[in-house]
């Protein structure tokens, strides 16, 4: 096994590389070092990886990248890069969404298409579903974004399934619900809540904190792309969810719990593009994938804490 994995500086792609070049798989890593949050830290996600002698590292875009020498013997594609956030999507800056997420990906299955690949495995997310989907959210529901990047997302998958119908390319797209874990981004809430609870900073909180999400452990995710890669079947679409639904609020006092701190909750109206509401149905990954999540949200949240604490250098109480 060869695999190219994209985005391989970020959260999920670093992640994903450790576990597979652990596994004593041959890793390709590819990122362009986007500014969408600082080099610094995703320089950090790499450097135990550069140390290892099953792992290659190539800065560059999949947009202006030569592919044909990149994927040389590869038999697996883990295409995780991606412009995130959804609240930066919209206006001038959807662009940069399209070029990232759409673009990028027609590319990377433009030059595959010709080639004999294991599996082609597509990093999508819960945020393809919108707020009209009964919960928990199937795989065949009707799929309405209510976000730009949503709506970006959804379309790589849609080119996903047509290079599959088309040209036999094996994919297999994975909707991941809410991923959190050490190494999460420092725009994401989980990140946010509890630096602020560590550093004694206020954090603003949009909507009632009523609103759930389906939060997923990244190792959890890491074992439902390794799953794909080897059972995945073509032009298939999977549920990844941890099973911890839980709302914003609980998840604030969980946090408070953990760190043994108070946080200073400043409350604003709720953004354009946030869902109110996901819950993974995630049945089809389990019988075809044989996908469970194993890790608890108290149990993930606190990983996380301690991560960041040590990162920080401010113990938990």
């Amino acid at each position: 096994m060869k695999a190219l994995v994209t985005g391989a500086a970020g959260f999920i792609g670093s992640t994903l590389a450790d576990a597979l070049t652990t596994r004593g798989v041959d890793v390709l890593g590819l990122d362009c070092f986007t500014d969408y949050y600082a080099r610094d830290i995703k320089e950090r996600n790499l450097a135990p990886l550069r140390a290892r002698p099953n792992f290659r590292f190539v800065e560059d875009t999949l947009q202006t990248v030569p592919l044909d020498p990149l994927l040389d013997g590869v038999t697996h594609v883990f295409h995780l890069s991606a412009q995130a956030g959804v609240r930066k999507s919209w206006g001038r800056d959807f662009l940069t969404y399209t070029t990232n997420n759409v673009d990028a990906t027609q590319r990377l299955l433009e030059a595959v298409k010709d080639r004999r690949l294991d599996k082609f495995v597509y990093a999508s997310s819960s945020s393809v579903y919108g707020d009209k989907t009964t919960i928990p959210m199937r795989e065949d529901a009707m799929v309405q974004p209510v976000s730009p990047y949503g709506v970006t997302k959804l379309a790589a998958e849609h080119l996903c399934l047509l290079y599959t119908a088309n040209y036999g390319v094996p994919t297999s797209s994975l909707r991941f619900f809410t991923v959190y874990g050490p190494k999460q981004r420092p725009d994401m809430g989980f990140h946010r809540f509890i630096r602020a609870a560590l550093t004694g900073q206020p954090i603003t909180l949009y909507g009632d904190g009523e609103q759930t999400r389906d939060f997923t452990f990244v190792d959890d995710i890491v074992t439902a792309l390794i799953a794909a890669g080897a059972r995945g079947l073509p032009g298939s679409v999977y549920n990844i969810g941890g099973g911890s639904r839980m709302s914003i609020n609980q998840v604030l006092s969980l946090i408070q719990t953990i760190t043994g701190r108070t946080l200073d909750i400043r409350r604003e109206a709720s953004q354009k593009g946030d869902m109110r509401d996901t819950f993974a149905d995630t049945s089809r990954a389990k019988a075809e994938l044989g996908f469970v999540p194993s890790t608890t949200l108290e149990r993930g949240l606190k990983a996380e804490a301690e991560w960041l604490s040590a990162l920080l250098g401010t113990p938990l109480r």
